[in-house]
């Protein structure tokens, strides 16, 4: 009899799985703790939760859940296109920025076609490119870095799409304006440019490729409201291109793939200003209060502009094992070619101080 791994398409068998940071629930069953005692620092997700403005307005939302949400999200659509100064067409909504890299691979993405991205970038843009039977062209960082001249390098004519993340995940580290907008001018005409922007609510005078856009260079900016504004659980982020390149994904867009508590959130978020400004800066001064007391452990911390800090141990394994143990989730990353690291999210004050706590008991 045939079985299900007969019929399925030989490139799924070979498909890695993503691993996410562990949930809080599950660790507190597996090791016997209190789940309001157990922190997760693991997955870059907002300490302070979500806005109060996009909390009110997702449970009004509520009250129209048997009605299919706005397939376009229209109201959403305008009022970030008011915000960013873009064209509304300009616009292209996901079930979190992650949809929208798949919707790039069902576009762009076939066998043969060579993407290009860093060894040690988010998982996702080397999962769908093998999806999609692409080959991943990954690219080593040097100094955790992106390294811009070795990914123009590895470019070829069956080259579709080239994956910049600035802050980069999960190394934080990022590539400066000037360095970024050199390889767009010269990158060859049949590149696709996906900068991945997710952490840019963090940085102070971020690159802004709305110019070049404009000037019709082939790129996409992709954000997601899963950070800064708090809203992960309800899986919602964006695109922001040409007109055309939008149109295109639209045609492999899933329809109703925002839900409208989503919408409604997000459009909410858009307005609470004070919450955005005051959880950056949390970011900032949790930021410098980890990396101080990690350093002062002695441990290598890579510096970071983003809200998560990249951490070498001795031994990473017995570390993560430990912090489970008493409570703290942080993230592996064998999956990232970064098997001696960690990647710990900045969390309150009290958060990080009992991380610190933590690992000054820890014997090395």
């Amino acid at each position: 009899m045939l079985t299900y791994n007969d019929l399925v398409k030989p490139s799924v068998l070979k498909q890695p799985i993503y691993q996410p940071g562990r949930p809080i629930e599950l660790v507190a069953l597996e090791f016997g703790l209190d789940p309001n005692e157990v922190i997760k620092l693991a997955s870059n997700e907002n300490p302070l939760g979500v806005s109060p403005k996009a909390l009110a307005a997702a449970r009004e939302a509520l009250a129209s859940i048997a009605y299919y949400p706005e397939n376009d999200c229209y109201f959403l659509r305008e009022k970030l296109a008011s915000v960013r100064n873009l064209a509304p067409e300009q616009l292209i909504f996901g079930a979190g920025s992650n949809e929208i890299i798949q919707m790039l691979g069902h576009a762009f993405i076939e066998p043969g076609v060579d993407v290009i991205m860093g060894k040690s970038a988010f998982i996702s843009y080397k999962l769908f490119t093998l999806l999609f039977g692409g080959n991943a062209i990954e690219v080593p960082l040097i100094d955790y870095t992106h390294d811009l001249k070795g990914m123009a390098k590895a470019v070829t004519a069956n080259t579709k799409l080239v994956f910049l993340p600035s802050p980069n995940n999960p190394t934080g580290t990022w590539n400066e304006e000037k360095e970024i907008f050199n390889f767009i001018h010269e990158m060859p005409d049949h590149l696709v440019f996906v900068y991945d922007e997710a952490y840019v609510e963090y940085i102070d005078n971020p690159p802004d490729l709305r110019p070049l856009i404009a000037a019709g260079k082939k790129i996409i900016c992709l954000r997601t409201f899963s950070k800064i504004y708090g809203l992960a659980g309800f899986r919602i982020g964006y695109g922001y291109g040409n007109s055309e390149l939008i149109d295109l994904l639209n045609r492999v867009r899933p329809p109703f793939n925002v839900s409208s508590i989503g919408q409604a959130a997000a459009l909410a978020a858009l307005d609470d200003n004070e919450y955005v400004e005051k959880c950056k800066a949390l970011n900032q001064s949790g930021m410098k209060q980890l990396e101080e007391g990690l350093e002062s452990l002695g441990y290598e911390v890579v510096p970071s502009r983003a809200n998560f800090l990249l951490v070498r141990f001795e031994n990473s394994d017995k570390v993560y094992q430990y912090l489970q143990v008493k409570g703290v989730i942080v993230r592996p990353l064998k999956g990232y070619a970064l098997e001696e690291h960690l990647r710990i999210s900045v969390g309150t004050e009290e958060q990080n101080n009992r991380v610190l706590s933590i690992l000054a008991q820890y014997q090395k």
